[in-house]
């Protein structure tokens, strides 16, 4: 991860931590002005918001930090909206899409569901509305978040306890299948040991962080052999655990 990425991430924990859990946004728009105007508008709703120009710099964010919603312009420099959300949906990011578009065909707004999108608004938008729409895509998101999460191939049913990578189900103890959901939930977010134990054994005498090192190693084996890659929870070294 690049420093300035990393200033925004250890920002980010220090805000997530001060707000207790406040939902996040991506904000990817190249027009100065109506970017200034939602961020404002969006961080006096208490939303976390986090502001980008071009459709490669949001993918970095995107991979660097879990967002609970993306705001996205259609037209951006370098990567535009529509392959921006296909690439989002293709590597197993279903957080929801807000699409802003100035072009009010049919024809435009199928491409934009098709590429990926949940929501779909013309510019110029009612303010009321947009957050209206904004606050009914978290609730959509969460209830999804609650039922099946996913990672590439990777599926996890929090209410059947299954886990499986493609066709293939993976066992696991109830410490892993906990791990596992806990990285889920987190996506790219770097958790360490102690916050895994915090988390884990919440209601129990924590364990050293040898014994989280042995989860992980353990989980590692069994997703390998049910085909996924190797490197599929990465070790930050220094810092912790993330998916990747």
């Amino acid at each position: 991860m690049s420093t300035h990425l990393l200033s925004i991430f250890e920002d980010w924990q220090h805000s997530w931590m001060q707000w207790g859990g406040v939902m996040r946004i991506l904000l990817v728009e190249d027009d100065l002005y109506l970017a200034a105007s939602l961020s404002e508008a969006l961080t006096a709703q208490h939303y976390a918001v986090d502001v980008v120009r071009d459709g490669e710099m949001a993918w970095h964010y995107l991979t660097s930090l879990p967002y609970d919603l993306t705001l996205l312009d259609v037209t951006l420099p370098l990567l535009d909206g529509l392959s921006l959300c296909q690439r989002m949906r293709s590597r197993g990011n279903h957080a929801p899409v807000l699409m802003l578009t100035a072009r009010d065909t049919s024809s435009d707004k199928v491409k934009g569901l098709d590429a990926g999108a949940d929501a779909y608004m013309v510019k110029p938008f009612n303010l009321s509305e947009l957050l209206a729409q904004i606050r009914a895509l978290l609730r959509r998101g969460q209830v999804t978040t609650s039922s099946v999460l996913g990672w590439g191939e990777l599926r996890l049913n929090p209410t059947t306890y299954d886990v499986q990578y493609g066709d293939r189900p993976i066992r696991l103890t109830p410490k892993e299948f906990a791990i596992l959901e806990l990285l889920l939930h987190n996506g790219r977010r770097v958790l360490s040991r102690p916050a895994i134990i915090e988390a884990v054994w919440a209601l129990e005498e924590p364990p050293g962080e040898e014994t989280v090192k042995a989860h992980v190693k353990a989980l590692r084996q069994k997703l390998r052999k049910g085909g996924a890659s190797s490197r599929l929870i990465e070790t930050v070294h220094g810092r912790g655990y993330r998916l990747s």
